[in-house]
């Protein structure tokens, strides 16, 4: 049967069809996807781990179990989890282990825009890179049989546009995957010094074998047209490329890692002038250089950005892009925004009012730094906010860090948070910490996590009481507030600040597009009550709308989320249809 599927899940559907027994993974777009629709499928057992290292080791233990295992995560996941893929490198597997990593260039929801590929090469990990959907499903199957033949996890490499785009796929049988035995061996699954570097040696011998394997497998293969213009490409690249040069030779790579040498060199000698087309970093143009091979590649095009056919035409063969339709330039842009109702709002209007400095993180609420909350002085990585908060007081002393805080999304703050918070207490802090709880992983979709008390199955679970959590490693101040009552959350954030030991404020309100969430009716303005004082438009909210000569409510905008309400010293803001209309 035939299907039409996202790149991410006909991965999901590769994992099935290779007969894995376990997936693991940590939210991160554009990777989510892959583990939600894993856990549709009831034989596979799957999970939302509290962050990609945890979700990694998880995989490698299954593996070592003897388990086929998947592990999903974004490309700056990796990060978090490169010690456990350093050394599962050297360790090798038992039952296949396969990583899925989503990079993102044009950093459509990232920040930043590194190369899977660099980091594979650093812990010698090979790296499938499939370019459409159907591909997306196969390579996966045929990575699990390269991580059991090679003894070695693979990594499989995808882009926001094949992860995002659709395509058709042939839906196949589960194989019958039989649980290798596990069977005890310290010398190759404790890497203690002595064992590993034993494991090393094991590792470059897999590597050389990896080379051979690359330069005859099908995974790489040329496409002859015209000898006159080569192209060496892969992934979505492959794409662009063909749709650009039409009928020319192209080498297409699925293997990018360790590259087939050899099949590089045959079909370098076969063409007159030969580029190399890859998104980011020039990972195959410095080897083809490495090699001696002439080609041209990133004196043409940019090392950021997402490529397209009319870039590569524009850049490479100097075709400038048609203008199919003449389109309005000046188009006002529409930046992202806090939803309606969003429990952040409320926060990020008593911060600023209190002209604090904040130190941010990764979520939702990262939208705090934009106008006109204008309110999230820095944002560097998950869980980066306690630490930097802690190590700004430090830097300045305490009086002149005294209007200085941290917030943190609760799905952050689990992901690595707490130990920046346990840095704080023991290192003798004195920082307020804000945990955004607006009980669920918002920004990548609404997964659970440890702290909803739901599984990614929606199965209820062991809760983590954020509350308890902060007193067990040593904070005292820890209170819970509503960041909606405006009045009391601006005097906790004051009292709290001032105190002279570590704090920490739950600003605990649920997401306002949880389906449980419920609101009132739609609020609209009294225009003979308004004397456009601009109070309400400080808020950011999306649906008060500032007409110049008035101000007025969209109602297909508003959830009656009341919080206008509170900022109105006029008493202007009222129910549709109510006696304040």
């Amino acid at each position: 049967m035939k299907k039409l599927l996202l790149g991410n899940e006909a991965v999901a559907r590769g994992v099935y069809e290779a007969g894995a027994t376990v997936a693991t993974a940590y939210p991160g777009t554009p990777s989510t996807e892959i583990t939600e629709n894993i856990a549709k499928y009831d034989d596979i057992y799957s999970e939302w781990a509290p962050n990609e290292k945890v979700a990694l080791e998880v995989a490698i233990g299954a593996s070592f179990a003897g388990a086929r295992a998947a592990c999903s995560m974004k490309h700056v996941g990796l990060n978090v989890a490169a010690d456990p893929l350093f050394t599962a490198s050297y360790t090798g597997v038992n039952g296949g282990l396969v990583i899925f990593v989503a990079d993102d260039p044009g950093m459509h929801s990232s920040q930043n825009e590194q190369d899977t590929r660099i980091i594979a090469r650093g812990a010698k990990v090979p790296v499938l890179e499939p370019a459409d959907s159907r591909e997306c499903k196969e390579f996966t199957k045929e990575a699990f049989r390269i991580s059991e033949e090679f003894d070695t996890p693979v990594i499989v490499r995808l882009t926001t546009r094949v992860a995002h785009s659709q395509g058709i796929v042939e839906l196949e049988e589960k194989e019958d995957y039989k649980l290798k035995p596990y069977e005890k061996n310290p010398a190759k699954y404790v890497m203690m010094p002595a064992m590993a570097r034993k494991r090393h040696l094991a590792v470059e011998d897999r590597m050389a074998r990896l080379r051979d394997y690359s330069d005859n497998s099908a995974l790489n293969s040329i496409e002859w047209g015209d000898k006159k213009i080569g192209v060496i490409t892969s992934g979505i690249s492959y794409q662009y490329s063909k749709e650009a040069f039409g009928n020319v030779s192209y080498l297409k790579l699925g293997m990018v890692y360790p590259l087939p040498d050899k099949l590089i060199k045959d079909f370098a000698s076969e063409v007159e002038t030969l580029y190399v087309i890859e998104e980011l970093e020039p990972f195959i143009e410095n080897q083809c250089l490495k090699m001696g091979i002439k080609v041209l590649g990133k004196e043409l095009l940019p090392v950021t950005g997402e490529y397209s056919a009319s870039l590569i035409r524009e850049k490479v063969l100097g075709i400038s892009p048609e203008k199919l339709n003449n389109i309005q330039e000046d188009v006002p842009p529409r930046p992202p925004v806090l939803c309606a109702g969003c429990p952040h709002r409320g926060t990020y209007y008593v911060l600023k009012k209190l002209k604090l400095t904040v130190s941010g993180d990764i979520g939702c609420y990262t939208l705090g730094a934009l106008a006109p909350l204008e309110t999230m002085d820095t944002c560097v990585c998950m869980g980066a906010s306690v630490g930097m908060a802690h190590g700004r007081e430090k830097a300045l002393g305490r009086e002149n860090s005294r209007k200085n805080v941290a917030v943190i999304g609760d799905s952050t703050f689990i992901h690595s948070g707490i130990t920046g918070l346990i840095d704080m207490v023991y290192n003798k802090g004195t920082g307020t910490v804000i945990i955004l709880d607006n009980s669920i992983t918002g920004m990548t979709g609404h997964q659970h996590n440890p702290a909803t008390g739901f599984t990614i199955k929606g199965e209820p679970t062991k809760q983590v009481d954020l509350l308890k959590l902060c007193q067990a490693v040593g904070v005292d101040r820890v209170r819970v507030c509503d960041p909606f009552d405006l009045e009391g959350f601006e005097k906790a954030v004051k009292e709290e600040i001032e105190a002279d030991e570590p704090s920490v404020i739950i600003a605990q309100r649920p997401c306002a597009l949880l389906k449980q969430v419920k609101f009132g009716s739609v609020l609209t303005i009294n225009s003979e009550k308004c004397t456009k004082c601009r109070m309400c438009m400080r808020l950011g909210c999306p649906a008060i709308v500032d007409r110049g000569d008035h101000i007025e409510i969209n109602p297909t905008q508003c959830v009656g989320c009341d919080l206008c309400t509170k900022v109105c010293r006029f008493g202007a803001i009222g129910k549709a249809g109510g006696k304040d209309e």
